[in-house]
């Protein structure tokens, strides 16, 4: 069965992360998008390896792994839309298409003739999303935005690592990854909005705005009480014990939710009067009191091995994991049960590629896996002619004076 989004178009003229990750959901959910490329450059991400993809030879293409996996399910058109002529494919396509997207900084598109004021007048039911570091309106407008200046500006940074170390910033673009989550249910509820009114609309998505959004109950915490969180490393700033420990033989996390768990954890670890202590008794308890708590379960902890705390915690319904690396994780028997990786066959290698799946599971319409991320300019001619109805003479020309 076609994927839930099937029918639905999308001018796809964003790059880097946020954008390419947005797409690239709803491609996998059926809708085609056509992402718009420089000629000759396309998308930056495609230089930001190694490592690159191999060849059948075994030698280095000009597909990195960050942009393999952010755009598979789409379709890749080089127009240089600097230009009359490709300005005016552009807007071809957008009579074609449900949505449009892009991340150029505040204004950029418009100075070519392809901002929302001008697009909506050949297209009225459009639903134009833009994002941006810092969005269309306030002092920083104008200011070029990258993940990492929104994960140290909207807070993450300055309570993530150790207390006593420098603040870092999530392992992944994460700031970015969930301004394309924003941005995909923006876009999903304006074109259910046109859908019953046939009326378009302006999406505007901050990578800042949507990093303070995502503060969730740290943000809150301080909004209620004024007092501004430090960073704990892996503690949790509600809940005791919740964080990573030492093992006689590596790490594992501990995380009791309930006070009992907690009383669980204690009688396995044979230590039961530690939940009796009233200092410890409740987790408002425990969170009071953390300062003593925390170095008595480490050095609990630190008497067995991981194995020990993981497999005997686990039939005790306490939660316990290790604390995986790369290979570990995709070779979990639960990631693998729930197919968290999916090959393709790619145009330039010898051998399937394997990237990671989407993890929505739906019982009907599933995500699909239709197009692995394209090779710059890959369907040029096709979309030239299939979707715009161009003819061969007529793509001929825009090849020979570059515009595609």
């Amino acid at each position: 069965m076609p994927g839930p989004l099937h029918g639905l178009r999308i001018c796809d003229m964003t790059r880097i992360l946020a954008g390419p990750s947005m797409t690239q959901l709803l491609g996998d959910l059926g809708a085609d998008v056509i992402k718009i490329e420089r000629p000759r450059e396309g998308d930056d991400t495609r230089k930001w390896g190694p490592p690159y993809l191999k060849d059948v030879e075994g030698r280095d293409t000009s597909e990195s792994g960050y942009f393999l996996a952010a755009n598979r399910n789409k379709r890749s058109v080089t127009i240089d839309f600097a230009r009359p002529e490709g300005r005016a494919l552009v807007e071809k396509l957008v009579a074609r298409s449900d949505a449009l997207t892009e991340n150029y900084k505040v204004g950029t598109l418009a100075r070519y003739g392809l901002g929302f004021e001008d697009l909506r007048k050949i297209k009225p039911g459009l639903v134009y999303c833009s994002i941006t570091g810092f969005g269309q309106t306030g002092p920083y407008a104008p200011r070029a935005g990258y993940d990492l200046l929104a994960q140290a500006m909207g807070g993450i940074m300055s309570i993530t690592g150790e207390a006593d170390r420098d603040p870092v910033k999530v392992g992944v673009g994460v700031a970015d990854l969930m301004a394309g989550m924003y941005a995909a249910v923006a876009i999903l509820g304006a074109l259910r909005h046109r859908d019953l009114t046939g009326e378009g609309q302006f999406i505007d998505i901050a990578l800042l705005d949507t990093q303070v959004a995502w503060l969730v109950n740290e943000g809150e915490n301080y909004l209620m009480t004024g007092k501004i969180p430090g960073r704990r490393g892996t503690a949790h700033s509600n809940v005791v014990p919740y964080q990573v420990f030492p093992t006689a033989d590596g790490y594992a996390i501990l995380a009791c939710g309930n006070d009992g768990q907690f009383q669980k954890f204690c009688e396995f670890a044979g230590q039961p009067e530690l939940a009796a202590d009233p200092r410890y008794a409740t987790n408002e308890d425990r969170a009071a009191n953390r300062d003593t708590l925390i170095p008595l379960v480490r050095e609990i902890m630190k008497t067995k091995p991981s194995a020990h705390w993981i497999d005997g915690l686990a039939l005790l319904k306490v939660p316990c994991s290790p604390v995986n690396t790369l290979d570990k994780v995709f070779e979990d028997p639960q990631v693998r049960a729930r197919g968290m990786t999916i090959e393709m066959a790619h145009e330039f290698a010898g051998t399937p590629l394997t990237l990671i799946a989407n993890p929505i599971k739906m019982s009907a319409t599933a995500p699909e896996y239709r197009f692995a991320p394209p090779y710059l300019g890959q369907h040029t001619e096709e979309v030239l002619r299939d979707v715009l109805d161009l003819t061969a003479e007529e793509i001929a020309e825009l090849r020979a004076k570059a515009i595609v």
